[in-house]
C-alpha cells in the first residue's frame, strides 16, 4: 500500500480526524501524497513517512510540548534531514522544555528549537568504555613494570650471592 486515507491515518496514528485536519491546515504535518487543498470531497492521502511524522508529533504533544515548540522542531528537522535519511534513524530527546536531535554519529546533541545549536552532550557509556580501557592499560603497564622490577631484584640478588660466595 503506497498511500493511506485520512481515516486510515487516523486509525494507524491514533490521531483524531480533527487533529489531522488542523495539523494539515496549520502546515505542521500534512499529507505528502495528496492534500485536499481546502476543497471538499478531495481525499487527503498520507505516505508511510507521514504516518511516522504524525505519531512523533502526537507523542511530543501528548508529553507536554507546545504546538509552537513542536512546529519549530519539526521545521528544523524538515530543513536539515535529507530525503535519503530514514525518519527511523532520527533520534529525538526532550527534557520537557526543548527537543534535541542526536546527530547520526551520536557524538553531538543538537537543539532542534534553536536551529540545531550544539548542546552539551555527555555519552556516559563512551566515557565508561574509555575509562575501562585506560584502567586495563594501566593495569597491564603496572604488571609489566612490577615484572621488570622483580627481574632486576632477582638479578641484583644473584649478583650479591655471587659476590658473597
Amino acid at each position: 500500500m503506497d498511500s493511506f486515507t485520512a481515516q486510515q491515518a487516523s486509525a494507524l496514528t491514533r490521531c483524531t480526524p480533527h487533529q489531522l485536519r488542523y495539523w494539515d491546515k496549520v502546515d505542521l504535518v500534512g499529507p505528502s501524497i495528496q492534500s485536499s487543498d481546502g476543497r471538499p470531497g478531495r481525499r487527503r492521502l498520507y505516505s508511510f513517512r507521514d504516518l511516522v511524522a504524525l505519531r512523533v508529533v502526537k507523542s511530543l504533544l501528548d508529553n507536554g510540548m507546545s504546538v509552537q515548540r513542536v512546529r519549530r522542531a519539526w521545521d528544523y528537522l524538515r530543513r536539515t534531514a535529507s530525503m535519503d535519511e530514514h525518519l527511523a534513524s532520527v533520534r529525538l530527546v526532550t527534557d520537557g522544555q526543548t527537543i534535541f536531535r542526536i546527530a547520526q554519529d551520536e557524538g553531538e546533541l543538537l537543539d532542534a528549537l534553536r536551529d540545531g545549536q550544539l548542546a552539551f552532550f555527555v555519552a556516559i557509556n563512551e566515557i565508561t568504555k574509555s575509562v575501562e580501557e585506560d584502567v586495563t592499560k594501566f593495569e597491564l603497564d603496572r604488571e609489566h613494570f612490577l615484572d621488570m622490577l622483580r627481574r632486576v631484584e632477582d638479578d641484583v640478588k644473584s649478583e650479591l650471592e655471587a659476590i658473597e660466595s
